[in-house]
């Protein structure tokens, strides 16, 4: 139940299985990591951690010949100024947690939704852009911010106290389309309106009725911060170093699989304002944890989320806590992997990101 995807400037992307415990997670992507290495290491291929291409201009980067691609290519620059940036030269881990029904699903969607900003900020890891700093830690965040209004972004309604499953399909059936799969080709409806679909009028294939596959294809071309499907997918962190990529499944799974943890998150958040909660979402992927938060800095609640998140690692008995002994120490120290990055560009690797590609390898 694994699948493997080749994404549109050559990332390479792990679908895992769906798994119990951290474990399991921890030990698929070791096997994926050393099976993707000992192949490619003959090709003089390595895999790169990091959250944006640090040293490639888009004109650099090769373009995965698949044709919804062309199509993205085509359609984004129209709807934002950094479409093609997300497409070639970023790179993200996701998680998917389960929820059980559609009150579960609202309380999970709200914590982790309110909470990204603070992911974002942990795993920060996307400083540089074509060999020099870019003034932010996430930039693959901040490329976020220009992709496509319609379809990203920090979604308020989630709070709404009648949102829920209804709310977001009509959300999902205003977002523009972007294709339709027919006969192994890709047909481009990019902008078009999939309520004009359900109505059989579609201009490009007039007169046919969606399937129920084309809705689910339409949900994957929406990308807020936290996207709903069969489950949640958290979509606020960079790619980074290896243990990173334990540390983000137990820093969620924790927060989310816990109904303590989770209580505590829906009450740290309950006064938050959408005002507040975008505040954030505009300012982490530049200030990281030192984002100044109503008499603090944001620092101080990713500790009290951090000490959450462990706490429900510790209730769920699986012996998984270890796992965020890392995020403990960024957030005890206040310092991203980001910024790590630039100490070393502006100390031992004297202003050259050569040393990323031998530092952040797999």
């Amino acid at each position: 139940m694994q699948n493997i995807s080749l994404e549109p400037g050559g990332q390479f992307e792990l679908s895992g299985a769906p798994l119990e415990t951290l474990h399991q997670t921890c030990a698929e992507v070791n096997s994926h990591l050393y099976q993707v290495k000992a192949v490619a290491e003959e090709m003089g291929i390595g895999f790169l951690g990091i959250g944006l291409q640090p040293k490639w201009g888009l004109k650099d980067t090769p373009i995965m010949p698949k044709g919804r691609y062309e199509i993205l290519r085509n359609y984004l620059p129209k709807v934002g100024s950094l479409g093609l940036d997300m497409m070639f030269r970023t790179c993200t881990v996701q998680v998917n947690l389960d929820f059980s029904s559609e009150v579960d699903m609202i309380r999970k969607f709200r914590a982790s939704l309110a909470l990204q900003p603070i992911a974002t900020a942990l795993f920060a890891n996307s400083p540089f852009t074509e060999g020099k700093p870019n003034g932010y830690l996430s930039m693959r965040s901040q490329v976020w911010t220009d992709v496509d209004n319609d379809r990203t972004g920090m979604i308020p309604f989630v709070f709404d106290y009648s949102f829920g499953f209804e709310q977001y399909v009509d959300y999902a059936l205003d977002v523009p389309m972007w294709f339709v799969y027919r006969k192994k080709k890709y047909i481009d409806c990019s902008g078009l309106s999939f309520r004009d679909f359900m109505a059989g009028k579609l201009a490009p294939i007039p007169g046919e009725l969606p399937t129920l596959n084309d809705w689910e294809n339409h949900l994957t071309t929406i990308q807020p911060e936290v996207r709903l499907k069969r489950y949640l997918e958290m979509r606020g962190a960079d790619v980074g170093p290896r243990w990173s990529l334990r540390a983000l499944p137990a820093f969620w799974v924790g927060l989310l699989y816990d109904d303590i943890s989770l209580q505590n998150v829906l009450d740290l958040i309950a006064d938050w304002t959408a005002e507040e909660r975008q505040m954030l979402r505009n300012k982490v992927p530049k200030s990281g944890l030192k984002t100044p938060f109503r008499d603090g800095l944001l620092k101080h609640v990713a500790e009290d989320v951090v000490r959450f998140a462990k706490d429900g690692l510790e209730r769920r008995g699986f012996k998984e806590i270890g796992f965020l002994n890392e995020v403990a120490e960024v957030v005890r120290t206040g310092i991203t992997p980001a910024e790590k990055l630039l100490e070393s560009y502006h100390g031992k690797w004297r202003g050259s990101v050569d040393p990323v590609f031998e530092e952040l390898q797999y």
